[in-house]
């Protein structure tokens, strides 16, 4: 297993396939797992490199997530580039990892070839955002699904992962950190949003944003789908992969 350091944290990665790099970022209370099921779709094209967030999956354990969780991820990210040392990468960040993958391109676009932000919600949280998370978190605790899932991720410790992630999330709102470390629209290499309006995780009419994005940098691109639950790079695997590999390989 290879590893890289962050701020003296083991980092775990993993290179598949071959082709343009390209990292893949999960989201929250998930790990790079979530992707294996994904990689024929992309390891044709794309030498892919897997992603375990700190504290996440096979990751070094923190005993608190940053309070800019996202912000930091993006570190994260940039940090592995450099380590990596490929040039220009492209990112595809799915969730949680979509604000990850922004992040680090606006913080050194330098590195970043083409971003995909896949099924995120938008630059500010939804009034009521902490509420729905700890509904979700305690309603998740208790499905089998959802557990066998974490657990799937995590490991054995996944419940004190998941109660970190959560603790994080609400402070966010409490505490009106911000999601990003400058505005969308500032971006400066191309991004392509793909968002669900059927997505069940999303409380913000991320459509109009994107529209209002792309108005103001010719560099935002993005896709509505009308049906697709929460990420769309899962439910709608196959569309997603043809839509990701046309944007980063055209």
């Amino acid at each position: 297993m290879s590893y890289f350091n962050y701020q003296g944290q083991q980092i775990y990665y993993r290179e598949v396939g071959a082709g343009e790099p390209c990292v893949f970022l999960h989201g929250n209370t998930a790990s790079s797992k979530m992707f294996e099921y994904l990689l024929p779709l992309y390891t044709d094209k794309f030498k892919v490199i897997l992603l375990d967030f700190s504290g996440n999956g096979r990751s070094q354990r923190v005993e608190a997530f940053p309070n800019d969780l996202w912000q930091d991820q993006g570190r994260q990210i940039v940090e592995l580039c450099r380590t990596l040392n490929y040039g220009r990468v492209n990112l595809l960040g799915t969730s949680g990892g979509a604000y990850a993958a922004i992040n680090a391109a606006l913080a050194a676009p330098e590195l970043f070839a083409k971003v995909v932000a896949d099924s995120f919600d938008g630059e500010f949280l939804a009034e009521g955002f902490a509420a729905a998370i700890l509904q979700e978190r305690r309603q998740a605790k208790q499905d089998l699904a959802a557990r066998q899932f974490y657990e799937w991720c995590q490991g054995e410790d996944w419940e004190t992962v998941v109660d970190q992630d959560t603790a994080v999330l609400v402070q966010y709102e409490q505490n009106h950190t911000p999601l990003f470390s400058r505005p969308i629209k500032t971006i400066e290499v191309p991004l392509l949003i793909t968002v669900s309006l059927e997505d069940e995780m999303l409380q913000n009419d991320v459509a109009a944003e994107c529209a209002l994005w792309q108005a103001s940098n010719p560099l935002i691109n993005y896709q509505v789908f009308a049906q697709g639950a929460h990420p769309l790079i899962n439910s709608r695997a196959e569309e997603i992969a043809s839509l990701v590999k046309k944007f980063l390989l055209g």
